[in-house]
């Protein structure tokens, strides 16, 4: 093999290697994390490229805005400091809504967030983060590497002068915070919910007014009534930006979010600008957090569901079966009209509703039924 095919094979192993070795310890900026080979590359004239990535995620947040950081520090190291990646977080260069379109019109080179907020440009977007009664985390990165979604991905965000890779799943995510009991259908009429996406379409059909707001938002609208609820990802997430103290109770499991994919998308020139190697650096890096942050959430939330629980007296409730039943209709519906639009969100949606009966039929005998049997061997 030549040295460009020799690269190409074992970055997906290096960035393993690398993205092991930060996750031992806090995210470090990018001199630390990539070494003596990045401040020889800067004593040499500083690096090849320099990019900007907007992100949708408070300053430092835990998870998310960390996921983002990892990106840029696995793409730093991997390339020697030839590539250097700095991170804006939403508010720093663009608001949290508006870093698609920078990406997109080249003011920025990347960014990382969720591709439901692009519901507007496409409603076929959600498909590619997370929908109602949607695929669990594994079976979305199924669906996006093996099942076709990353071509139909590629073929939507192409149309805005965007690269999409998945770069972080936050797994099964919460129901949300709530201030008041949630014991019937009734309940949901005339609550106010802060939640996105076509999880949002759900809130509605149950009666309730669903508002999107960026998270550094969310506890202030709490705090001032402005809204009644929120979801936002689940225990270690939400622990961070004190959910707890303005609404109690807890409810889950969620049916809107099962395993939410964040994307990073990069602008098609910038793209194009670099070499093959800077390219796949990119994409391993990406690959690396994606595959990381599946065990990092699921290691997270199950230490802080704990902490919530035994030192701030949190309330885990249920949502009762008519909404359940209510909600699962009401997803149905939505989902085939978000899928009988144009020619290419109809085939996303053929896709992925295809792909999540096959899926069906492999949880049916795997996890679904282990998981209530594993507390026999406990």
């Amino acid at each position: 093999m030549d040295r460009r095919t020799l690269i190409q094979s074992a970055l997906v192993g290096g960035a393993v290697g690398i993205g092991a070795g930060l996750a031992t310890a806090r995210i470090a900026g990018p001199e630390q994390a990539a070494g003596p080979a990045r401040q020889q590359a800067t004593r040499a004239g500083g690096p090849l490229k320099r990019l900007k990535m907007v992100t949708s995620w408070p300053k430092n947040l835990p998870g998310l805005g960390e996921s983002a950081e990892r990106v840029s520090q696995l793409v730093n190291a991997m390339s020697g400091g030839e590539l250097e990646i700095r991170v804006y977080a939403a508010g720093e260069m663009v608001g949290a809504f508006e870093v698609f379109d920078a990406v997109s019109s080249g003011a920025a080179d990347l960014y990382h967030s969720a591709d439901y907020y692009w519901g507007g440009k496409s409603a076929a977007y959600p498909f590619f983060t997370a929908v109602p009664f949607g695929l669990a985390a594994a079976e979305h990165m199924a669906w996006i590497d093996w099942g076709g979604g990353q071509k139909l991905w590629d073929e939507l965000s192409g149309q805005f002068g965007i690269v999409p890779m998945q770069a972080a799943n936050t797994g099964h995510q919460m129901a949300g915070w709530f201030k008041r009991e949630i014991n019937s259908l009734d309940d949901f009429r005339g609550l106010k919910m802060r939640i996105p996406g076509l999880g949002g379409e759900v809130i509605r059909a149950l009666g309730g007014a669903a508002v999107q707001m960026p998270g550094g938002e969310i506890y202030g609208a709490l705090q001032s009534g402005l809204i009644d609820a929120t979801e936002w990802v689940g225990p270690w997430n939400d622990f961070f930006l004190g959910f707890y103290r303005e609404a109690p109770l807890y409810y889950g499991p969620g049916f809107h979010e099962p395993g939410a994919s964040l994307a990073v998308g990069v602008n098609r020139k910038a793209w194009e600008g670099l070499s093959t190697e800077h390219q796949a650096i990119i994409r391993a890096a990406c690959a690396t957090s994606n595959h990381m942050s599946v065990g990092e959430f699921t290691f997270q939330n199950s230490a802080y569901l704990k902490i919530l629980r035994e030192q701030h007296n949190v309330q885990v409730r249920s949502f009762p079966k008519d909404v359940w039943a209510r909600a699962g209709e009401a997803a149905k519906d939505i989902l085939a009209k978000t899928g009988s639009g144009d020619g290419l969100a109809k085939r996303i949606y053929q896709s992925f509703t295809a792909f999540r009966k096959s899926a069906d039929g492999w949880a049916a005998v795997s996890d679904a039924p282990y998981l209530p049997l594993r507390a026999l061997g406990e």
